[in-house]
């Protein structure tokens, strides 16, 4: 099998799956060095950035370079080829030994770039996907997509409220419920809350100076909180990765920045910028009415409640968040979250729609 010094591999990867990625480790496995092309329409929904990290990531080996082409394709227009390698040639501007596709126009491509073509797999034989299809439908297509396009595509709700208001037991509920469904959905995962484990590892350390201590001996400071929003927001990136195409969070960064008016009082830009740094689709807001407090050791706020409530709906409220308030018996709570929930599945990831293809 003849072997290339310099291989090319190019497409939009919106969004990269199983099929692309088998191109390139199949174009790797020929050449001495491999460059693939990500190219990305200004009209497209996913940026160029993402695309171009994503496929870092995956095949770090390789080198990944990125390029803007609003130029619609069309296989038989001389102009509108020569528009395509304008931008191809000037991403790539080194010699390509061998260009490998899983598309007719390989051939064309290789003549043009005097390369050779090597088409890979041009029926899907292998792996029955393709960027239409991923578009069309995430859910359907999740097992050929790498964790950190899962991490990207995954619906993220997080449960959040004041101290003992049913939060993690809905939380917990609602992953249930959707692992219960079987196939893809049995990875979904939960999140619990970081500031909570935190909160117990602060009380043990004071503890291990003064075994006497209590809760309300624990002392926070407004440098506490950034790091409980980091990892918070680790752990949940990594439960993304891992999972189902939904992510049910025990409270978020974005909650942190509540908390840490509760605990210090005022705001804390860089909790509130580490917040933002990820993208949640809906919030289940936890009523404290007609629920007990219960002192686990931890909590010192039942007079508080309201107050929190009141803070979480107006922040929701004030930052534009997708939110829904649970009151009632934690079975009226559920089902109005599955409720939710399905609504947010069902309308579907938006894609926007690629350039036109003529072929």
């Amino acid at each position: 099998m003849k072997r290339y010094e310099h291989g090319l591999v190019l497409g939009k990867f919106y969004p990269p799956h199983a099929g692309h990625h088998h191109l390139v480790r199949t174009a790797q496995d020929r050449c001495a060095r491999l460059t693939v092309l990500v190219c990305a329409a200004s009209v497209e929904s996913v940026p160029l950035a993402d695309r171009v990290a994503w496929m870092r990531e995956i095949h770090p080996d390789v080198t990944v370079v990125g390029a803007v082409d609003d130029t619609h394709m069309d296989v038989n227009d001389p102009a509108v080829w020569d528009a395509h390698m304008a931008v191809f040639r000037a991403a790539v501007p080194e010699r390509v030994d061998a260009v490998f596709t899983s598309e007719a126009y390989g051939e064309e491509l290789g003549r043009r770039f005097g390369a050779d073509s090597v088409l890979v797999d041009p029926d899907r034989t292998l792996f029955p996907v393709s960027g239409t299809a991923v578009r069309k439908d995430p859910v359907g297509c999740w097992d050929f997509l790498q964790p950190p396009v899962r991490a990207a595509l995954a619906r993220r709700v997080v449960v959040l409220g004041a101290e003992s208001t049913g939060t993690t037991t809905l939380a917990r509920a609602l992953a249930a419920h959707y692992r219960a469904r079987g196939g893809v959905w049995a990875r979904t995962g939960y999140v619990a809350e970081y500031g909570r484990e935190y909160s117990e590892d602060k009380l043990a350390a004071l503890r291990g100076r003064w075994p006497g201590a209590a809760w309300e001996d624990v002392i926070f400071t407004t440098d506490d909180f950034p790091l409980i929003a980091r990892i918070q927001n680790e752990r949940e990136e990594a439960a993304a990765r891992a999972g189902s195409p939904v992510l049910f969070c025990d409270t978020d960064s974005f909650a942190t920045t509540v908390w840490h008016e509760r605990y210090v009082g005022g705001r804390n830009p860089l909790v509130e910028e580490i917040a933002d740094r990820v993208g949640h689709h809906l919030w289940l807001l936890t009523d404290h009415e007609g629920v007990a407090f219960e002192d686990d050791g931890l909590r010192d706020g039942e007079e508080l409640r309201p107050w929190m409530t009141d803070r979480f709906r107006a922040e929701l409220t004030r930052t534009g968040r997708r939110f829904i308030e649970m009151t009632g018996p934690p079975e009226t709570r559920l089902a109005a979250a599955v409720a939710a929930v399905d609504g947010l599945l069902a309308t579907g990831w938006d894609f926007a729609a690629p350039l036109p293809e003529k072929r």
